[in-house]
Order: structure tokens, then sequence, then C-alpha cells
């Protein structure tokens, strides 16, 4: 039996750690995208232009998954 808590407590403490991870990494690539369009958009060439209409398909996403982190670490402080 202790083996068996062992081995969850290690495979739950493992997945948790690897969320937090790829939550942080998800909002450091939203931000070098929110930087970047920012960059694009002051630019007067049609090209930037364009590229930066087009870095909202990887931007919106990650701003839904930045407030859904962000909700869930409000309610962890609630809690």
């Amino acid at each position: 039996m202790i083996s068996t808590v062992t081995t969850t407590t290690v495979s739950t403490v493992t997945t948790v750690a690897l969320a937090a991870s790829l939550g942080l990494i998800a909002i450091v690539v939203l931000l070098a995208l929110l930087i970047q369009k920012e960059v694009l958009s002051s630019s007067t060439s049609a090209r930037a232009q364009a590229l930066s209409r087009a870095l909202n398909v990887a931007i919106v996403p990650l701003l839904m998954g930045f407030g859904f982190i962000a909700v869930i670490k409000v309610l962890e402080v609630l809690n």
C-alpha cells in the first residue's frame, strides 16, 4: 500500500509541476507575440501589417489561456 501511495504522490507532483511549467511557457510566448505585434503594427510596410494581423491567430487562444490561468490563481487565493 505504501508503494502505491508513494507512486501516486510522485505522479501527482510531477503532473502539477508540468502544468505550471506549461502555463509559464504559454505566458512568455504570449508576451513575446504581443511585443512582436506592437513592433510590426508601427511599421508602414504592407507585409509587416499583414504579419501583424496574422499574429492574432496565435494571440487570441493564448489570451484565453492566460485568462483561464488568472481565474484559477485568483480562486486558489480566495479559497
